[in-house]
Order: C-alpha cells, then sequence, then structure tokens
C-alpha cells in the first residue's frame, strides 16, 4: 500500500508485475492510512540516513542493511510492549 504520488503509481507498476505483487493505493487526502510507513521513514531518517554522516552513497547503502537488521531484530519498540518486531513472527 503506498500513497498516490507518481513515484509510487507509475514506477513500482513494473516491479509489482514482476514479482507478482497487487498494488494498492490510500483513498486520496487520507495520509493517516499510509501512517506505519511514514513513521518508518521518520525513523529511517532519524536513526539512520541522518544520524552520522556519510561521505557517499555507497557508505550510506552499506550501512542501511545492518541498521535494517538491528531495528528488525533487536530494536525495542514500544507499540510492541518494547519488543522487536521478529517477535511477532511464529516460529518455522
Amino acid at each position: 500500500m503506498t500513497d498516490n504520488a507518481w513515484a509510487y503509481r507509475w514506477s513500482l507498476r513494473a516491479v509489482c508485475a514482476e514479482h507478482g505483487v497487487r498494488q494498492i493505493f490510500i483513498k486520496p487526502h487520507c495520509p493517516w492510512q499510509n501512517g506505519k510507513v511514514e513513521r518508518l521513514n521518520r525513523t529511517l531518517a532519524t536513526e539512520w540516513a541522518y544520524r552520522q554522516t556519510f561521505t557517499n552513497n555507497t557508505e550510506r547503502t552499506a550501512a542501511l542493511a545492518p541498521w535494517l537488521e538491528h531495528y528488525s531484530n533487536e530494536r525495542r519498540h514500544s507499540a510492541l510492549g518494547g519488543h522487536p518486531p521478529i517477535s511477532r513472527l511464529l516460529p518455522t
């Protein structure tokens, strides 16, 4: 689910089709429907993208995977009672 911005509506169309993903969009003028994504974007900005200085985009890109690993598996989330998101998944 994305908002209706051109970047999401048109640029992701081919990628979604390639992977068999059905695109759905929030209702126009209802940004609160996209709240989880907006919150993640804010967290990305404050805890990863602008927390330290990167000298180039390669450095920034290299720092993303470890941060996502930490965010999903170790970082406490207040909405989950202090547990990381991985705790919501059932063991396989």
